[in-house]
């Protein structure tokens, strides 16, 4: 037998890995299938997909157990609340604990074939935002689907296509909006789907015109500024990713791409991620006092908490810039906006590009049911909007504090002469970079990407060190000793100079934080490099703190000491060191007053409170995370 929650699945991934369809949780689907109750009555159940899942990574957790009776019934009723309709659908589940079902469930329940399909396709909403957005349709389908005018999802465009025809045709294009399909089985209705959307791309194809011309814009840069002066508006830090390939330059070159990206999203839903319209060039304040207006004018007196007036898309000389609480949600607004703007240029060459008006995008905007979703996140990490850079980032104390600030929702650039990396999380919030921190270049190279590809710097982690075997002063040698001093102090010195205009801008205040040594209140015998070098470190970021403060940035210092899982403590130089104090290898590991091993992520801890509010009127501060040193204390 068939299994067809299985089979709704397998489809549903299908359409969700096809960005031209649905994006980042757009796009629903459902199937009609029979289920036994604890009475062992059989009835007939809509499974349906949960709002907030996304079809890409769908699985059968992602779908709500609906009575389809119970559901149809739904839209019988004369009127219905947003807000009730949620309730009623919730009352009408069979299986407990699924995700709240779609805001399109009813209209999935009305249609009578056992599976449905719906996407916000590409190609079906560049036709339809058109001022002859109805006929386009008609002239590409003939009879073949049902015309829909806009009307605002949920119960209002169940109860309106409550009276659509629906026999006889293959799909039905609601105008704005996308496009549903079905089918007696998951494939057809899939099938169909691609069928349609094609014919409506092949329409939009046949009628593209060429857009020559030279792009005359400079491929700028937005300093830190701008992310601090957005980070303002927002009230949170923000992440600002920016891209400037040819094709977004050239869009923002073209002529009337200042007046028609004004007009609104491509499709209402986006509105929740982009905002209405995107910023031209870089005047904030100018953004924030319109989308304020336009808050006032469409909320009519109605008691609705205004939503921060931030843009989330910028289109300046330096390309498209977008904005999110973290690097997912930016990520998410630029894959948004990269099809809009193809939305709008095949638009304009069909007849002009005209989607919903301005009041209908606030009814989405400001909608009952996606402020409840948004309600519904889970609140944002301690870390969320900010972004560190952490020097030896490869392995060790360096791997584990960017895990520990991952972990926290930082966005991370992490930095390491070691391949490994780049690829050292799987994370759109991580951005690994093979760099030598000796090479100036090589470093300010990293702080342009970390510009580039998250907005700015808020915490910068000094971690990158070498710890060369044992040599007594009289047989140290010159080049070494150089060596030590290039990688542990002159490194982070120029890091430091060139780290600072992006810290001094940080929207919470820059932190940096050094990771010092032991070895600098009690050097031992055999490391006067290291103890040197980690000592004018010290030094060097206390006169930071001193300088630094004015601008509202924190300098603190840890001292570890015997961190045994990082790649400075090869087995020869544990077992040298060991010796050295006339200890074993075993003895050495917990020679401190608690009797303890000290860890990378006991480190990391510390760098992460650090880095938090425990931390906030700190400066200058030197810790240890040593287990208690005799010497020290």
């Amino acid at each position: 037998m068939v299994d067809l929650v299985a089979e709704r699945v397998r489809t549903s991934r299908l359409l969700g890995a096809d960005s031209d369809l649905v994006l980042h949780g757009g796009g629903n689907t459902s199937v009609k299938v029979r289920h036994t109750t604890v009475y062992g009555e059989e009835i007939e159940a809509l499974v349906v997909k949960g709002s907030g899942s996304d079809l890409a990574d769908i699985d059968q957790s992602g779908f709500a157990w609906l009575d389809l009776a119970a559901v149809r019934r739904l839209a019988q009723l004369d009127a219905l609340s947003d807000v009730e309709m949620a309730n009623q659908l919730r009352l009408a589940e069979v299986r407990a604990n699924g995700p709240a079902p779609s805001v399109e469930a009813i209209l999935h329940a009305l249609i009578p074939a056992p599976f449905v399909d719906h996407t916000h396709a590409d190609a079906v909403v560049t036709l339809t935002n058109t001022p002859a957005g109805a006929a386009l349709v008609a002239e590409v389908y003939g009879a073949r689907v049902a015309v829909v005018p806009y009307v605002m999802p949920g119960f209002l465009l169940a109860k309106h296509c409550a009276g659509v025809p629906l026999v006889g045709v293959d799909g039905m294009v609601l105008l704005n909006h996308g496009i549903f399909t079905w089918g007696e089985t998951a494939q057809e209705s899939y099938e169909r789907m691609l069928e349609l959307v094609g014919l409506a791309a092949a329409h939009v194809a046949a009628h593209r015109r060429p857009h020559e011309g030279a792009v005359t814009l400079q491929h700028a840069r937005l300093g830190p500024e701008f992310r601090a002066a957005l980070s303002a508006a927002a009230g949170v830090p923000m992440i600002v990713s920016t891209s400037g390939e040819m094709d977004v330059r050239a869009f923002r070159a073209s002529h009337d791409a200042a007046r028609v990206t004004q007009r609104g999203t491509a499709t209402p839903d986006h509105v929740i991620r982009t905002k209405p319209w995107p910023l031209i060039d870089c005047d904030i304040d100018a953004y924030v006092a319109r989308y304020r207006a336009y808050f006032e004018r469409h909320a009519g007196g109605r008691r609705l908490q205004a939503l921060d007036p931030a843009p989330r898309v910028v289109l300046t000389d330096a390309g498209l810039s977008c904005a999110g609480r973290t690097a997912k949600d930016a990520r998410i607004a630029e894959d948004i906006y990269r099809h809009t703007m193809r939305v709008i240029t095949d638009a304009e060459d069909l007849g002009g590009y005209q989607p919903v008006s301005e009041a209908e995008l606030f009814e989405v905007e400001y909608w009952d049911l996606e402020q409840a979703k948004l309600r519904r996140q889970p609140p944002p990490a301690p870390f969320a909007g900010e972004i560190a850079l952490v020097t030896g980032a490869a392995s060790g104390i360096g791997r584990a504090c960017a895990a520990a600030l991952l972990a926290e929702g930082a966005a991370l650039i992490g930095v390491d002469c070691n391949p490994e990396i780049t690829a050292a999380f799987d994370d759109l919030a991580w951005l690994g970079l093979e760099c030598d921190v000796t090479d100036l270049n090589a470093v300010r190279g990293a702080l342009d990407l970390a510009l580039e590809r998250f907005g700015g710097l808020d915490l910068l982690v000094l971690n990158a060190g070498v710890f060369p075997g044992g040599a007594r002063i009289a047989e140290l040698d010159q080049d070494a000793w150089r060596r030590v001093m290039a990688v542990n102090l002159d490194a982070n010195l120029a890091l430091l100079r060139a780290a600072h205009p992006l810290l001094k801008v940080a929207p919470n205040g820059g932190r940096v934080v050094v990771i010092g040594s032991k070895n600098v209140p009690a050097p031992g015998p055999g490391a006067a490099a290291y103890s040197a070098s980690k000592a004018a470190l010290t030094q060097l970021a206390r006169v930071a703190a001193l300088e630094w403060g004015g601008d509202g940035i924190r300098v603190n210092v840890i001292h570890p000491n015997a961190v045994f899982d990082t790649r400075v403590w090869s087995d020869e130089v544990l077992a040298e060191r060991a010796a050295q104090y006339g200890l074993t290898v075993d003895a050495y590991r917990a020679s401190n007053v608690l009797g303890v091993e000290v860890a990378s992520e006991d480190v990391a801890r510390l760098c992460v409170a650090m880095c938090g509010p425990a931390f906030a009127k700190t400066t200058g501060a030197q810790v240890p995370v040593d287990g208690g040193n005799d010497r020290v204390i």
